[in-house]
Order: structure tokens, then sequence, then C-alpha cells
């Protein structure tokens, strides 16, 4: 009897000791925990899919921000705070090489995405909210798949002239249609709706006022932005996007440079004007 009950304490000894070396080998070796991405993407209803930091809080675009350096500062920073990530990692879908890094007139640094710098929206406390969306009609959740997106600044021609929207000398903040890298749109007014009537067949003045040319289908715009008021037209098998029935372009001359509209003074104002919400439809082909 004696035998047994020693052969039993022993017994649970071992086994506890056994216990005491498991739990130092999990202690010593833990199982790794992987972080998620810094920068990601949420599927949303209304939006699709939208940019979010690793906690899942939502990212935003400033159309004031066209030339690729911010223009939110002073208090709007308490609004719109800046996002930063010194060690990117993306979820998939997520292009590595259509981020950046610039440095604020601060001295501190902003992450971009397709040179849009990358902000917060204080009025967003968890994730998933987004409440920034079309906030002042200049800002907009940050998207991987816009089609186009909206500038909101000073015109200034190939000329150096500052134009307003009208196209009179002077100062005015206007807004616009950009690509989704911010580079700037125009329309041509002698074009008709949806016919465009500047490119030759042979593309051979396309370097001078490039189409833009769409090689996949239309996604999205701004939410401000009547998504039914955008096309396509065939030029000569190449597929243009118009909006309101005008073919859009590029100048040649902005360099594919965001923030460039150089164009709204060649050969003189009006004649390649940029297009936005106020733009009136094309007029039909005869």
């Amino acid at each position: 009897m004696q035998l047994r009950l020693r052969l039993t304490a022993m017994a649970a000894v071992l086994l506890l000791i056994a216990g005491i070396l498991s739990c130092n080998k999990d202690d010593n070796n833990p199982t790794p925990v992987v972080p998620p991405n810094s920068v990601r993407l949420a599927t949303t209803q209304q939006f699709g899919a939208v940019m979010t930091d690793s906690t899942g809080r939502t990212l935003y675009f400033f159309s004031m921000d066209a030339n690729g350096t911010s223009g939110c500062t002073g208090g709007c920073l308490a609004v719109w705070p800046v996002f930063y990530t010194p060690k990117l990692t993306l979820d998939s879908g997520l292009n590595a090489a259509d981020f950046s890094t610039i440095t604020r007139a601060d001295g501190t640094k902003q992450t971009t995405y397709k040179g849009w710098p990358l902000y917060y929206y204080a009025n967003d406390p968890k994730a998933g909210d987004i409440k920034g969306e079309a906030v002042g009609n200049k800002w907009f959740v940050a998207k991987p798949d816009y089609t186009v997106m909206l500038a909101n600044i000073q015109l200034t021609g190939n000329d150096n002239v500052q134009y307003t929207s009208q196209y009179q000398p002077g100062q005015e903040i206007t807004q616009y249609l950009t690509d989704d890298y911010g580079r700037t749109l125009y329309g041509f007014t002698p074009d008709k709706f949806n016919k465009n009537n500047y490119t030759k067949s042979d593309f051979s003045n396309n370097g001078t006022w490039p189409i833009y040319e769409l090689k996949t289908p239309f996604k999205y715009a701004p939410s401000i932005l009547d998504k039914t008021a955008f096309a396509t037209t065939n030029v000569f098998g190449k597929t243009q996007l118009t909006y309101k029935g005008w073919p859009l372009y590029y100048f040649g001359a902005d360099q594919q440079t965001r923030g460039n509209t150089k164009g709204v003074s060649v050969p003189k104002p009006g004649i390649w004007p940029i297009v936005n919400s106020s733009t009136l439809q094309a007029p039909p082909a005869p």
C-alpha cells in the first residue's frame, strides 16, 4: 500500500516537472504574432474598397493637395490629423510603388498615395467610420481605384498668368477634374457630345493633347460627382473617357505633373478648359 502511494506521489511530481518544462519551453519560443498591415483595405457597401490604417480607421485625400504638398496646416490639422507610417506594409491589392513620404513645411513627415497626402478625420472616432467624405466638397475617402479625382487649386496657364474659373486673369481657387494621380484633365471646345474632333487617325498630335485613354472600365469618382455623367468614346480604336459628353485630354506641356494647369491658356484662354460639375453638357454632334 505504502509502495503504491509512493509511486503515485512520484508520478505526480514527474507530471508537475514536465508541465513546468513545457511552460518554460512555450515562454522561450512563443507563437509569433503578426501585426496587421500599416495600410489596409476595407470593403464598404457605399464606397467599395477604402484605405485604412492598421486599426481600421479611414484615411482621406484633400483636393487642395493636387500639387503634391499638404494644404492642411494650423488649425486644419486638429480636424484632419496627418497619417504617417515609417514602416510600410500593405494589404493585397495595394502597390508599394504608389506610396511615398513627404516632409511637411513644419518638418514632420506624411505618407502619400499616388501623390495624395493621407489624413484621418477627427470625427471618425472608431474603425469603420467614414464621416469625412465630401466635407466642404474638398475631402474624399482614400480609395485605390478612383478613375478620376478632384483638385482645388489656382489655375496657372502656360503663359504664367493666373486665371479665374472664367479664364480671366486673377486669383481664384478652382475645382476641376484630374486623373487618379492628380493630373489635370481638359475638354476641347470644338468637340461635340462624345465626339473627339482633335485627335488625328495616326495619333500624330496625341503628344500635344494626349487623350485620357481608359484601359480598364470606369470605376469610381468622388461622391459629389454624378457617375452617370461619365462615358467613353471610341477614338480610332482607343477608348477615351468623356464627362458630360466632353472627351477628356491631358496637356503634353503639363509633363504629367500633378497640379500643372498650363493648358488653360493655350492657344488662348477658354479653348482647352478644365472641366467640373459646373461644366455644361457638350453640344450634340450634327
